[in-house]
């Protein structure tokens, strides 16, 4: 049988105070001055949040060749005026308040190569950066209650441990017999003079609330992160670390794949409080600012630079100095630390200069200083990935993983975007022309970062110790030298004579004078005593009554608190209600506006059928009025020919034959008749093909010779005959009052005789082909020609053959 062992479990992580405020993580903005070689400006400080970038000239910001001009704003904008102090005052100096009052703090500079990152960070003589001040501040504010040297020891585990003087003494000594690592505190005389000056003293400034019944101690780390790998830069060895391993033959070491042997790197390890800290990585003990300084620079020197088409010295790694602040209070008396592990509170703050983000297309880099901006761009766009990340969860509510373990700076400082202290960015920009694209991807970054919240850091548990312990100590001892003095001096006390009898009296005297004094100091204390003590007792009621009106009072605010959750229960109900009544109306309002719209279709639909109605009506109007001239044309016509004088009725064979003049109207397609019945018109007759204005002027009678196949294949020849008469309007009417009809019948053809259906059907044909010749409906139509005009479309067809039905 073959047993797994299982996997240790994790310990879980302490559980942190609620606290559900947050802060926006603080980014700030510096521009450099412009240089001198460089002549364009693409940045300009709108005010003291906002900046705005033009494009520079030759390059066209989008495809129609137009400028775009883009604005962003910061929590603070420093101008080229802006001095150090300035800037330190408004950036620097709230972390390190934080730091004295054991909360943590991370402050990062961001920028293209050559933006003055390292300069805003570390300065220059006579204008020291962020960290001296930082330094300076520090022991300004702890320098009377710092700790004696090795009181405070670390544990290599990210903690702290408390040693006794007695412990620390021994230390002391056991580290002065050997070689000196740490270089002691300079004096003023030999201070380097690479950073000689950096604060001049009008510029010092403290923390004002610092609490004088602890002690303090300052350690110091120096570290760089070269091509994602972590090197001590206050390490002590022999070797470069960053180089590879060298066999005895003189040739680097290999591995069997035959590449170098990677340099070492620092671990990251994570502490009991689930805080990552570099394993191993040497933790310097000072005490003045100038002493700090020293050890800083003393890694700044092994640090990598190198000059690249950019810059001449440029940061190829991310620099990290850690300021870690270890502090205990007293014990009741006020003279010792007290000593409880439990009671030590380290807060450290971060210092990083990362290096600068560049495009190998500008900085011409081959080999080793390519490979190195691959790291350094890689490192920056894992930062940025996690920044978007963690807004996305925050904004969107998503729960996805960081990656910050993709980068060692990222995965560093996991705990301080997790709620572990104060974050801050300090983006600077170079605003010349050639850093414009690089400059607006850094801009849309920090754009990006300012909408990250971090949990505000919880403050730190007061000691139940009463206040004021060392000043009411120091006050004490100051004290003991007067009591002495009240006391009777002794006199001499030399016997050389056996038979002296003046030495001791007189010294038995002033011993039991002095006894008095102590017993009415005695007297005097104990009175004090019982007076502190009734005193002690007063305030313990006191406190006792208090105690009760506290706890009276936490039970009337826990009914407060739930009164308070049973409001906000229902305010979230009511929200709730909000939100769903906001949404019905916005479907309403969606309804609403198609209905609207519906509506106004509706209305122009029918804004236009009145239109079309009102002129129908107007049509209408004009026909009543035309028909009525014409039944009024007609009437008159009727009652001339009925008063008209009686003629003697002549017979003849047709109407045909009178004396009137007609129009004889013969469409080209007729075919003629070789009948021996011919209508006689007369020789004033006119004939046309076509209906013609012209002659309906000149007569009063019209004929119509219209053909078309009858039913048995015959051809059928009808006269439709009418009147002429002059119209109001000024034209002629034709008004039809006979029809004659001619047809050839062949002798021996077959019988015209049809069944019964057939010439219902033949008639009804007949009559749907005929209908607009039928006598009846012609005489109750007039068709008008007014002057000017054609015949309407009543005449255009006579003249055709009409088709005949299948």
């Amino acid at each position: 049988y073959c047993f797994r062992r299982g996997k240790t479990p994790r310990r879980p992580a302490p559980k942190k105070p609620s606290n559900n405020q947050k802060d926006p993580v603080g980014v700030y903005c510096r521009v450099r001055p412009l240089g001198a070689e460089d002549n364009e400006c693409c940045i300009e400080v709108i005010s003291n949040t906002t900046i705005q970038l033009h494009a520079p000239e030759g390059l066209r910001a989008n495809r129609n060749g137009e400028f775009k001009e883009t604005q962003y704003s910061f929590k603070r904008v420093f101008g080229i005026k802006t001095s150090q102090m300035e800037l330190f005052e408004d950036v620097a100096k709230p972390l390190v308040d934080d730091l004295i009052h054991s909360k943590n703090g991370l402050l990062f500079t961001y920028g293209v190569t050559g933006s003055g990152k390292t300069f805003t960070m570390t300065g220059s003589p006579g204008q020291g950066g962020l960290l001296p001040r930082s330094l300076d501040m520090i022991f300004n504010s702890i320098g009377p209650y710092q700790a004696k040297r090795f009181v405070f020891k670390t544990d290599d585990k990210n903690g702290m441990d408390v040693q006794t003087q007695v412990d620390a003494l021994l230390e002391r000594q056991k580290r002065e017999n050997q070689p000196a690592v740490v270089p002691k505190t300079p004096s003023r005389q030999r201070v380097d003079p690479e950073f000689a000056d950096m604060i001049t003293p009008a510029e010092a400034c403290r923390v004002d609330e610092v609490d004088e019944d602890s002690s303090y101690s300052v350690f110091v780390s120096y570290i760089e992160i070269y091509n994602n790998y972590i090197y001590d830069l206050l390490e002590e060895v022999p070797f470069d670390p960053i180089k590879p391993k060298w066999n005895g033959g003189g040739t680097p070491q290999r591995l069997p794949n035959q590449e170098f042997i990677p340099p070492q790197s620092k671990i990251l390890r994570e502490d009991q409080n689930h805080n990552m800290y570099v394993s191993g990585c040497t933790e310097v003990e000072v005490k003045s600012t100038e002493e700090a300084f020293e050890v800083f620079w003393r890694g700044q020197k092994k640090r990598r630079i190198a000059n690249t088409q950019l810059n001449r010295e440029s940061s190829r790694s991310h620099s990290v100095f850690i300021i870690k602040l270890a502090q205990a209070p007293l014990d009741a008396d006020g003279d010792n630390i007290l000593q409880d592990k439990n009671q030590v509170s380290v807060s450290q703050l971060c210092l990083v200069d990362l290096a600068g983000s560049e495009r190998t297309s500008r900085t011409r880099a081959e080999g080793n200083r390519l490979r190195e901006a691959g790291n350094i761009n890689q490192s920056l766009m894992t930062l940025r990935t996690c920044i978007e990340v963690l807004r996305e969860n925050q904004m969107c509510g998503t729960n996805k993983m960081v990656p910050y373990r993709d980068s060692k700076v990222t995965h560093l400082f996991k705990n301080y975007f997790d709620g572990e202290g104060k974050v801050r960015m300090v983006v600077c920009v170079n605003p010349k022309a050639d850093d414009y694209e690089e400059t607006m991807l850094v801009m849309r970054f920090a754009e990006l970062t300012q909408e990250v919240e971090v949990d505000r850091p919880a403050d730190r548990p007061v000691c139940g110790f009463a206040a004021g312990r060392r000043h009411k100590n120091q006050a004490f001892k100051d004290e003991i030298p007067v009591l002495l003095q009240n006391l009777p001096p002794l006199p001499p006390s030399e016997i050389t004579d056996p038979h002296d009898d003046i030495t001791l009296p007189r010294l038995i005297e002033v011993l039991e004078k002095r006894h008095k004094v102590r017993q009415m100091m005695t007297q005097e204390y104990n009175k004090t005593a019982i007076m502190l003590k009734s005193m002690l007792q007063d305030l313990d009621n006191s406190l006792a009554s208090k105690e009760n009106f506290i706890h009276d009072q936490r039970g009337k605010l826990g009914d407060k608190d739930k009164t308070i959750q049973t409001q906000k229960t229902e305010m979230d109900r009511l929200e709730k209600k909000c939100k769903m009544l906001e949404y019905k109306i916005d479907i309403l309002q969606k309804t609403t506006n198609v209905y609207e719209e519906d509506k106004r279709s509706l209305q122009q639909e029918l804004e236009s059928r009145e239109q079309r109605l009102q002129r129908e009506q107007s049509e209408k109007r004009r026909m009543e009025q035309r028909m009525q001239s014409m039944v009024q044309d007609t009437k008159l016509k009727w009652e001339k020919e009925c008063t008209a004088p009686p003629v003697r009725a002549v017979h003849r064979r047709s109407h045909s034959a009178g004396g009137e003049r007609w129009v004889d109207h013969k469409p080209p397609s007729n075919v003629e008749l070789d009948t021996v019945m011919q209508p006689a018109l007369g020789p004033n007759a006119i004939k046309v093909s076509a209906p013609s204005e012209k002659a309906l002027a000149k007569c009063d009678k019209y004929m119509l010779t219209h053909q078309d196949v009858a039913s048995d294949g015959e051809i059928q020849t009808k006269l439709i005959k009418g009147e002429v008469f002059r119209t109001r309007g000024g034209g002629q009417a034709v008004q039809f009052t006979d029809v004659e009809t001619l047809r050839q019948e062949h002798p021996i053809g077959p019988s015209r005789k049809r069944r019964s259906s057939e010439g219902n059907a033949a008639q009804a044909d007949d009559r749907v082909e005929g209908d607009w010749t039928d006598v009846e409906t012609r005489c109750s139509m007039a068709v008008e020609m007014r002057a000017g005009s054609n015949l309407g479309p009543g005449y255009q067809h006579h003249g055709y053959q009409k088709r005949r039905k299948p």
